[in-house]
């Protein structure tokens, strides 16, 4: 059990879910993590669920943007990146050879959300802290325990986030020749990246990867299935070629949102 009081920057501190019906998602959530939630409304008279672990928030179901429900958009997790200074961060992505998407925007008193993507694209959110740092708990059942961006473009992608944030690296030779590269900040590692894999039939799109935490993979796929969700890739099959790696599987929700499963 890991409960988080805030992060650094350059961390993977939060991650949502953009949804077009809220109350499937949390009914399907629950199902696979137990999840329990507080719903809260949004300033469109919608509104939005947090999601708990215990008494630790962990996530956040939201109703998708307008853009998103006109262009019939399947649900997606969004990923975030703590920063010091969402502005600073916004300034020099014209410098790093990233694209900025939206923001900043302050979110009332919670803090500050930038939105942009790297050099071979994918959505990447970055969140400076006011009063919700991020998730309040991560590496274990139901919390935020990895994420790691598909990308066509990876030497880009880990360049870019090395000049962004300053993340050291790590490089995992893989056998198909390719790397699987980590990010790290003082020391530990906080996310990966690595090409999208060619044999995975349009079930990994390019974007980030969320990965949660179970106690069983097994069970967590068997409840996923059970409630309306599909498995994308089946458990280890998509471990990387290495020895600490533990059991996970991808699959999709009932509204088209893809996450993964991690064993803690």
């Amino acid at each position: 059990m890991t409960k988080r009081t805030g992060f650094a920057a350059g961390e993977v501190c939060w991650t949502d879910l953009q949804t077009r019906d809220v109350e499937a998602a949390k009914s399907f959530y629950s199902e696979v993590f137990g999840w329990r939630y507080e719903d809260l409304p949004t300033p469109d008279g919608r509104s939005y669920a947090q999601a708990f672990v215990g008494d630790g928030l962990v996530t956040v179901i939201a109703p998708q943007n307008p853009q998103q429900e006109a262009a019939g958009a399947p649900g997606q997790w969004n990923v975030y990146f703590a920063a010091d200074d969402a502005q600073d961060l916004s300034a020099e992505l014209a410098h790093s050879g990233g694209t900025l998407e939206f923001g900043p925007e302050a979110v009332g008193e919670t803090g500050v959300m930038v939105f942009f993507a790297p050099p071979g694209g994918g959505t990447t959110g970055a969140w400076q802290a006011g009063t919700h740092f991020g998730t309040a708990r991560s590496e274990e059942p139901g919390a935020l325990a990895w994420a790691e961006l598909l990308t066509p473009e990876p030497q880009a992608a880990v360049g870019f986030f090395q000049q962004l944030f300053g993340h050291e690296v790590t490089e995992y030779p893989q056998d198909d020749g390719g790397t699987y590269t980590t990010l790290m900040v003082d020391g530990a590692e906080v996310a990966g990246i690595a090409a999208v894999p060619a044999d995975a039939e349009g079930a990994l799109r390019p974007g980030w990867q969320v990965y949660f935490g179970v106690s069983s993979v097994a069970d967590a796929v068997a409840a996923a299935v059970a409630a309306g969700g599909v498995v994308l890739v089946e458990p280890d099959e998509g471990v990387p070629d290495d020895e600490e790696a533990g059991t996970i599987a991808t699959l999709k929700d009932p509204q088209g949102g893809v996450f993964s499963l991690l064993e803690v």
